[in-house]
C-alpha cells in the first residue's frame, strides 16, 4: 500500500518545484495588487491561491517520501481548492469582460445615433 501511495503521488511530487514557484508568484502578485486602492479588495484571492498551491506541493512531496495516504489526500484536496478558486475567479473575470464589452458596444451605438449628448 505504501508503494502505491508513492507511485500515485510521484507525478505531483515531481511537479512540486513548479507548483511552489507558481504559488510564490501568486503571493507576490497578490501583494503587488494590494498596493493599489482597488486591488486591495481582491488581493487576498491570489495570496490565498498561492498559499494553497504551495501547501499542496509540500504535502505531495511529503506523501511521496513517506507513503502516507492521508498526506496525499491532503495534497490533492489542496489542489482541488486551488482549481476551484481559479475556476470561479476566471469565470467571474470573463463575465465582467463580456459585460464591459456589451456596455461599450451599447455606448458606442448610442453615440452614433446622436443620443450621447449630455
Amino acid at each position: 500500500m505504501e508503494n502505491d501511495i508513492k507511485e500515485i503521488g510521484l507525478p505531483l511530487s515531481q511537479s512540486a518545484f513548479w507548483m511552489k514557484l507558481v504559488g510564490v508568484l501568486m503571493i507576490i502578485y497578490g501583494v503587488l495588487t494590494a498596493l493599489s486602492i482597488v486591488g486591495i479588495i481582491i488581493a487576498w484571492l491570489p495570496i490565498w491561491m498561492g498559499v494553497v498551491l504551495f501547501q499542496s506541493a509540500s504535502a505531495a512531496t511529503e506523501a511521496t517520501r513517506s507513503g502516507d495516504k492521508d498526506t496525499l489526500v491532503r495534497s490533492v484536496a489542496k489542489l482541488k481548492t486551488y482549481f476551484t478558486i481559479m475556476g470561479i475567479t476566471t469565470l467571474i473575470s470573463l463575465l465582467l469582460v463580456v459585460f464591459a464589452f456589451l456596455m461599450g458596444g451599447i455606448g458606442a451605438m448610442l453615440q452614433m445615433q446622436g443620443g450621447g449628448h449630455f
